[in-house]
């Protein structure tokens, strides 16, 4: 199963506080055990709101906010996309997770749809039209290797 493991944002990574060089040397040593393992697919760090954009959608109508967002709770500031067995290896490996920010913090861990999550609501043609997505994204990856 793949999921998004999203660290929430923090005042001080809005702010855009950089984290000590531990941290970095420790997130970095973690990441290398994930990929080891062969559960990390990808993950970084975001830039605070500050520098970010978010367009809302009302039926036609698109409206362009600019950052900072204020709740800082609900921002993300990192992910990573992890391939696991179950729900509760993921939690093991949330739990192995240096604190990622300088004081308290949250981390979420969701799961990610599958294609065979949405069998009972598939066209034939939307079907196909995401297998030929996924398709150009292998291909596009394994040419940028």
């Amino acid at each position: 199963m793949r999921v998004m493991v999203m660290v929430k944002a923090t005042a001080d990574s809005e702010a855009g506080i950089m984290p000590p060089a531990e941290l970095f040397e420790a997130m970095g040593k973690f990441n290398e055990e994930l990929v080891d393992a062969g559960i990390m697919l990808a993950g970084d760090g975001l830039k605070p709101t500050s520098q970010a954009k978010r367009v809302t959608f009302d039926g036609p109508n698109r409206r362009v906010v600019d950052g900072p967002f204020t709740e800082t709770r609900e921002i993300v500031a990192g992910y990573w996309l992890w391939e696991v067995k179950d729900m509760d290896e993921a939690v093991a490996w949330v739990k192995r997770c240096p604190n990622p920010m300088l004081g308290p913090s949250d981390i979420d861990i969701r799961p990610i749809y599958e294609m065979a999550d949405f069998e009972d609501v598939l066209t034939q043609e939307a079907r196909e039209l995401h297998e030929r997505t996924g398709e150009k994204l292998t291909q596009r990856d394994a040419n940028s290797a």
